[in-house]
């Protein structure tokens, strides 16, 4: 009998249970550190003595992360009182311990740059680079992030003079048509509809993304609405590595399908390396323009549909596959990539069934995705095919989850939302690095198994 040897498991808990010095060892290594050195560090050889370790700073507020150090305070503290964790982190002995208004100092640097977002790419980069990261299939959701201080006082807007009822005159109409067109085209980026973002770059739609903190809400598992006053967190993640290919840090009140074309972007632009084939969301993300982007990249929609007042379609059923004379369903058959057609073949019933042979029975029917891409998608909606991969769909919600529970993404100590979104990139950066040396490790367990097997 043949033996099958599984490969070694090394998992966050078992990171976790390592001893400090070589968790922050096999993290830190994750992370480039030059870009975010260059930043940071004093440029000029004027002025007052550099007498700050940089680096070492950087590394503690990654440790800060891992160990869910709740503040800075606290974390100045730790540095102070506890000698190994302060050689950990890269501080010497002679070395000053960094004030709050140091942090604070360095955070306004980080603020001001996107250094934090492109070591994040170098790092997935390196992951896909090491073999880590294959998967053909990513995940999108969105989560609420509280915001550190409460909502402002709410304004009281002067009341408008009541609008005239009836018909405006056709002057009038032509005339306030073209000031609303002149309106909506002076909007933001993110206030236009959806549509809009097809045509922007991604550098004008990461630069564009609201920041500020305001009121969100959304609806609970019962089906109530929940409000929260701060920020939002845009995730698109492999739904078999489980890491966090793309992030996207918006205020509260920014709809989830405003944020899943930029991120969508991200990928197809600088992780074009992967074999995307689907992307698979919920029904939050159920617009036409969604299904443009990613039928741009070459991939297929996975994403539930959302019956907008909607009437039923004659001759089909609730997942848009035809029916016969008699109602019953056609089945999926198979989907042709060269045409892109999705072909059904008759239904079970037909066998029994006195039309079969009548010419009002069709034997085969085909469809092209064009023709209605939120409606066809490849696999058909409904069949077991597109089950399995929505199914997939939950490993983004549990990245959320450990976010949330291990790496203190819900812990914003921050009043801007340019301060907090350094906390949302530090975040995502310890979390892939954490998977990263995870992997690493658990490769090196299974080479030496193999060593000693042989």
């Amino acid at each position: 009998m043949t033996i099958i040897r599984q490969g070694s498991l090394f998992d966050l808990q078992d990171l976790y249970d390592l001893e400090p010095t070589h968790r922050f060892e096999a993290v830190f290594s994750t992370i480039e550190m030059d870009p975010i050195l260059f930043i940071v560090s004093k440029k000029a050889l004027y002025g007052a003595p550099v007498q700050l370790n940089y680096a070492a700073m950087i590394y503690s507020l990654t440790a800060r992360i891992l160990e869910r150090i709740p503040t800075i305070k606290d974390l100045i503290k730790r540095l102070k009182n506890d000698y190994m964790f302060r050689l950990d982190c890269g501080f010497l002995l002679s070395d000053a311990i960094p004030s709050e208004a140091s942090y604070s100092r360095m955070l306004t640097k980080l603020a001001e740059s996107d250094v934090l977002e492109r070591v994040k790419e170098t790092q997935i980069l390196q992951a896909i680079l090491e073999g880590f990261i294959m998967d053909d299939t990513v995940a999108l959701d969105a989560t609420h992030i509280e915001a550190r201080d409460q909502a402002p006082a709410k304004e009281e807007k002067p009341k408008s003079e009541p609008k005239k009822r009836g018909r405006k005159p056709k002057e009038e109409q032509e005339k306030w048509l073209q000031e609303k067109a002149e309106r909506e085209a002076a909007l933001p980026l993110f206030e236009k509809k959806i549509e809009a973002q097809l045509g922007a770059s991604l550098v004008e739609l990461r630069s564009a993304v609201p920041l500020d903190p305001k009121w969100g809400i959304k609806k609970n598992s019962k089906g109530k609405n929940v409000f929260w006053f701060g920020y939002k967190g845009h995730f698109a993640v492999g739904t078999k590595s489980q890491y966090i290919l793309q992030s996207l840090f918006s205020s509260g009140n920014l709809t989830d399908g405003k944020a899943a074309i930029p991120l969508l972007k991200g990928i197809h632009e600088r992780l074009s390396v992967l074999p995307i084939s689907f992307s698979t969301l919920d029904a939050g993300y159920d617009y036409p323009a969604i299904y443009e982007q990613i039928h741009r990249m070459g991939a297929q929609s996975i994403i539930a549909y959302n019956k907008k007042n909607e009437s039923v379609l004659e001759g089909f059923d609730q997942h848009f596959a035809p029916t016969c004379v008699r109602e019953y369903s056609y089945r999926y058959a198979s989907y042709d990539s060269t045409y892109e057609t999705l072909k059904y073949t008759r239904p079970k019933e037909c066998k029994e069934c006195p039309l079969a042979s009548d010419t009002l029975c069709q034997k085969v029917y085909k469809v092209k995705i064009t023709t209605d891409l939120r409606r066809y998608t490849a696999p058909a909606r409904g069949s077991k095919a597109w089950k399995t991969i929505y199914k997939q769909r939950s490993a983004v919600e549990r990245v959320i989850a450990y976010l949330k529970e291990f790496f203190q993404l819900n812990n914003v100590r921050y009043r801007t939302g340019k301060r907090a979104k350094v906390h949302f990139d530090l975040t995502q950066l310890v979390y892939n690095g954490a998977k990263l040396a995870c992997d690493r490790i658990a490769k090196s367990l299974s080479e030496k198994e193999v060593i000693q097997a042989v």
